[in-house]
């Protein structure tokens, strides 16, 4: 929903500009939250089996999907934010809405990057290298298509839809994420179960 709020501040300031400029702390947020959860990811990875993980994963997506499926938002924040408080706000509504979640599944199914016979302390470092770049691309790619699209969606909005349509035409967004989250769930734990 962070498109909603770049469009509030480009309405009040009255600038295009404040939409575009108001995606970026929306993105970095995201981006943050999102790699917290690749991080936690990445360190069970290495302590933890992959089928357990990827169950336990599963079962952790699966229960998300069911709490937020019953959640429903307490308060909302005012429109009258600046970039650091948009940042702080995007981390915690996509940690709120598990967006890092997402991408446990392709985080679980990745091979780590060591290859059969190599030396351990070799295979170590090629597995933390491998990890981490396919972390950060995961994190990367995440980021830039949440804000290709909400970036899209924020300018149609602001330039030729406006907000007169959101009386008529709002969508709970929840009623598409929930299914995904229990999708992305079923998905995984398929993975691990084959």
């Amino acid at each position: 929903m962070g498109w909603l709020f770049a469009v509030a501040r480009g309405l009040q300031e009255g600038r295009r500009e404040v939409v575009v400029q108001s995606m970026l702390p929306i993105a970095a947020g995201h981006a943050l939250s999102v790699g917290v959860i690749v991080l936690v990811v990445g360190v069970l990875r290495v302590f933890i089996d992959l089928k357990r993980l990827q169950i336990g994963a599963a079962v952790v997506i699966m229960g998300f999907g069911l709490y937020r499926l019953v959640a429903r938002h307490r308060g909302r924040p005012g429109m009258q934010l600046g970039a650091g408080e948009l940042l702080l706000w995007s981390f915690l509504m996509a940690s709120a809405h598990g967006a890092g979640l997402m991408l446990i599944p392709v985080l679980l199914g990745m091979p780590m990057g060591a290859l059969p016979g190599m030396h351990a302390h070799h295979a170590e470092m090629v597995s933390l290298r491998g990890s981490t770049t396919t972390a950060l691309l995961a994190v990367g790619i995440h980021t830039l298509a949440m804000l290709t699209v909400a970036g899209a969606v924020a300018l149609a909005v602001y330039e030729w839809i406006g907000v007169a349509f959101l009386r008529r035409g709002w969508v709970n967004l929840d009623f598409i994420w929930v299914p995904a989250l229990l999708a992305a769930g079923v998905i995984l734990l398929g993975m691990a179960l084959l």
